[in-house]
Parts: C-alpha cells; sequence; structure tokens
C-alpha cells in the first residue's frame, strides 16, 4: 500500500513538474528592440518598451488608436520596425502624423491588425490548406495575403509591397505581435 501511495505522489510530482515547466514555457517571448516583452501585458503596455518601434508607437499614439490596441482584442499585429518607417520616401512619414491626415493614419496602421489572435502555426497551417497561401482581411480593411515557405512567414499587402516576418509570435495578453520589415498600405487609388 505505501509504494501505490509513493508511486501516486511521484506521479503527481511529476505531472505538476512538468505542467509548471510548461506555464514556463509558454509564457517566454522572444526580446524585441532590446526589451522583454510579457504575455500578461497588453499590445501597447509592450510596444512602448521596444526601441525598434518607436516610429509605430508614436504614430499609433497619432492615430489616436491606444486604447483600441490596448482593448482585450484578440488582435494579431504585424509591427513594422523603425527601419521598416524610415524606408518610406523621405516625408512620408511626418506627413502622416500630422493631425489633418490622422484619418488616413488609422487606415493604414489598422492594415497592420488583424481582428484575431494568429501565431505562425496558425498561418502556416492555413497558408498550407488553401495552396501555399491565405489572405486575410484587416481592421483597415485591407486585404493581406499571409505565406509560408521554408523561408518562414510573409505578408504582402493589395500593393504588392512584401513583408517578411522578422519575429513571430510574440504573446500579448490581446493577442500576438509578429514583428515586420516594411510598412503595409491600403490598396492605392486608381
Amino acid at each position: 500500500m505505501n509504494i501505490s501511495l509513493r508511486a501516486i505522489a511521484v506521479a503527481a510530482m511529476m505531472t505538476v513538474g512538468s505542467l509548471s515547466g510548461a506555464a514556463v514555457y509558454a509564457q517566454e517571448n522572444p526580446m524585441v528592440g532590446g526589451a522583454a516583452m510579457f504575455a500578461d501585458k497588453n499590445i501597447i503596455e509592450n510596444a512602448v518598451n521596444s526601441a525598434d518601434h518607436t516610429t509605430l508607437v508614436a504614430a499609433v499614439k497619432a492615430a489616436g488608436l491606444v486604447d483600441a490596441l490596448s482593448g482585450p482584442g484578440p488582435f494579431t499585429v504585424l509591427a513594422p520596425t523603425n527601419e521598416a518607417f524610415a524606408a518610406l520616401p523621405a516625408g512620408t512619414v511626418d506627413t502622416l502624423l500630422k493631425p489633418e491626415n490622422k484619418e488616413m493614419l488609422a487606415t493604414i496602421l489598422k492594415c497592420h491588425v488583424i481582428a484575431a489572435k494568429a501565431l505562425s502555426t496558425d498561418i502556416m497551417s492555413m497558408a498550407k490548406a488553401d495552396g501555399g497561401k491565405h489572405v486575410v482581411d484587416t481592421l483597415g480593411g485591407c486585404k493581406l495575403t499571409l505565406e509560408a515557405t521554408d523561408k518562414g512567414v510573409t505578408v504582402t499587402d493589395e500593393n504588392g509591397t512584401v513583408a517578411h516576418v522578422t519575429i513571430a509570435d510574440v504573446l500579448q495578453s490581446n493577442g500576438v505581435i509578429h514583428v515586420i520589415d516594411a510598412v503595409l498600405t491600403p490598396k492605392a487609388a486608381k
């Protein structure tokens, strides 16, 4: 009888140990912009700490989207780096940050937000199920094409701009962030 109780106790301890190890692993996040990202903080609480996303944070503030992206979600945010914004034509960011361009800026930023939590494994599964590419709608009304290859995940906007996911699966309390290397835009007017 003692042997049975001891075996149950050991099995229980092993199970608890495995579960606590899994919980710790599930909460691990990559560093982004030199800052730790915490799965128990929301998108805005984490983004403000990334040195690589100061332009994005300034744009979110200027567009009046802080409260929305602090909300419950779930959201998948494709977060362009400062370098991605810097690659836009000269003066573009300054022009977008002007108060009179708030609506246009908000639309562009919402083209980087999907109203669901999509981890890279989800994106790969959706793309595979759709023959290699999967189209998603964003909160900004844009259609983005997600593609998973052996080199990683890419996102293509309606204008043909291709962004590469450089850091995937940064878990947030209200969704997930994927860091990208280009700014996505709405379909160009004809």
